[in-house]
């Protein structure tokens, strides 16, 4: 059952436990439950209470690490297919996500971006600064151009996971919400099962999911894992008229059109609240941080100190801080939404009599390289890890869950999965983001 109050008893055993229902746990369950493995996924909350339901519900190969494009393209076809392979709404639309051009520079990067995409015959192209207008039905030539690419697409974050929560459940997938998993066992070297707080499940293989969790909760096992939260806001109008049906980024501002007739709008820029692990992990951020001045707001307080007294290490007696902070849920930067909301009525007219309906913030966990990681651990055996997703995972959730499912079952992927190695942080990568991470 995926309601939050409800409370299914647990398996005694199955082959895969995932911890984490977000839109790649819940991914990983549904391939897992289609291939005929027997799962159980846990989440501490609610399915989709974190990230997955806060992101903007960008779909889009355009502007990926070209590392990640083999994957994203494979992932654009589950998710073109996917409301009719589930039988759900997860208001999924084609069309399209652009970045607009406010410099030259803009397209110059732009272009630089192309050129790691035409091997893959992608639609991607820039537009002229005339149908870069009509895109949005104006005419005043206020940008140089975009960087368009029709094929990508949107969905629903509040509905998408949920949606696939559900399909697993059908297809036999234990869905167990409102139940942390407390730590994993393991005997001989390998994965045993998972102590949550309502008791034991054996298992021979974890799927570590869990988000902004996933660092923490790992090095528990002697995984190290380099992982930072940034906290991101984003705020969803009340009714306005159509203006275009593509995601669009423009000068301090992206927005995407909604079901209900709305605007999700975000600034784009996060806030980082120092703490212990971004001293631990200084040195693999540094390239990425250095990129990201201007970009992030950074600043020290209670957060510190707060984790600062989380254990280090714990067994599966006692209650852990996995049930005490169920659900992450941040309070959104209100004066960086404001000024995010007045760059889109600034640009669009449609949105000036908008008002805000809702804001919100989540926690995006972040990578040195802002690249997932999707991989077995080297020990225990019988571990992976399936999170990183750098503000970019919505998107990339059921393809992650898939080659993840493929990993387990076959032993490979039918994707080239080196870059999403865990081992790159340790074995002399040259780890450098294309872009910032933040």
């Amino acid at each position: 059952m995926t309601g939050e109050d409800a409370a299914p008893a647990l398996p005694r055993a199955v082959e895969v436990a995932v911890i984490g229902g977000g839109i790649a746990g819940v991914s990983t369950a549904y391939f897992l439950a289609k291939a005929g493995v027997p799962v159980a996924l846990f989440e501490k909350g609610r399915i989709a209470g974190e990230q997955s339901s806060r992101n903007w519900g960008w779909v889009r190969k355009q502007r990926r690490d070209p590392a990640e494009l083999p994957a994203m393209i494979e992932g654009a076809r589950i998710w073109q297919g996917l409301e009719q392979e589930i039988g759900a709404d997860i208001g999924w639309h084609q069309g399209g996500v652009a970045h607009f051009a406010t410099t030259e520079a803009d397209l110059d990067k732009y272009e630089s971006w192309l050129e790691h995409a035409r091997p893959y015959q992608l639609d991607s192209r820039l537009l002229s600064a005339r149908e870069t207008d009509e895109l949005v039905g104006q005419s005043e030539r206020r940008w140089k151009g975009a960087l368009y690419t029709a094929s990508d697409g949107r969905a629903e974050p509040a509905k998408a996971a949920p949606a696939i929560a559900q399909a697993a459940e059908r297809l036999g997938a234990h869905i167990v919400a409102g139940c942390a998993v407390r730590t994993v066992e393991s005997a001989a070297g390998r994965v045993s099962g998972v102590v949550t707080e309502r008791g034991r499940v054996a298992c021979r293989a974890v799927v570590c999911a869990a988000g902004a969790w996933s660092s923490y909760f790992s090095r528990n096992l002697g995984v190290d894992f380099p992982q930072l939260g940034v906290r991101s806001s984003a705020l969803r109008t009340t009714p306005a008229p159509l203006i275009t049906q593509a995601g669009v980024w423009a000068g301090g501002c992206a927005i995407r059109r909604r079901q209900d007739g709305g605007y999700t709008i975000s600034r784009g820029q996060g806030r980082f609240d120092i703490v212990p692990d971004a001293f631990r992990y200084l040195r693999p951020f540094l390239p990425g941080a250095m990129m990201s001045i201007g970009n992030v707001h950074i600043r020290f307080g209670a957060r510190f100190f707060e984790q600062f007294a989380w254990p280090s290490r714990w067994g599966g007696e006692e209650a852990t801080v996995f049930e005490r902070l169920r659900v992450l849920d941040p309070e959104p930067d209100h004066a960086v939404l404001a000024e995010g909301l007045a760059n889109a009525k600034r640009q669009f007219p449609e949105l000036r009599e908008a008002e805000i309906a809702e804001s919100w913030a989540g926690m995006i966990e972040v990578t040195p390289d802002a690249l997932p990681v999707l991989d077995a651990a080297p020990s225990p055996e019988g571990y992976y890890v399936a999170s990183g997703f750098s503000g970019h995972g919505f998107g990339f959730g059921p393809i992650a869950g898939l080659l993840i499912a493929e990993l387990i079952t076959k032993g490979r992927a039918r994707v080239d999965m080196a870059p999403f190695r865990l081992s790159r942080f340790r074995d002399g990568s040259k780890i450098q983001p294309p872009y910032s991470p933040f």
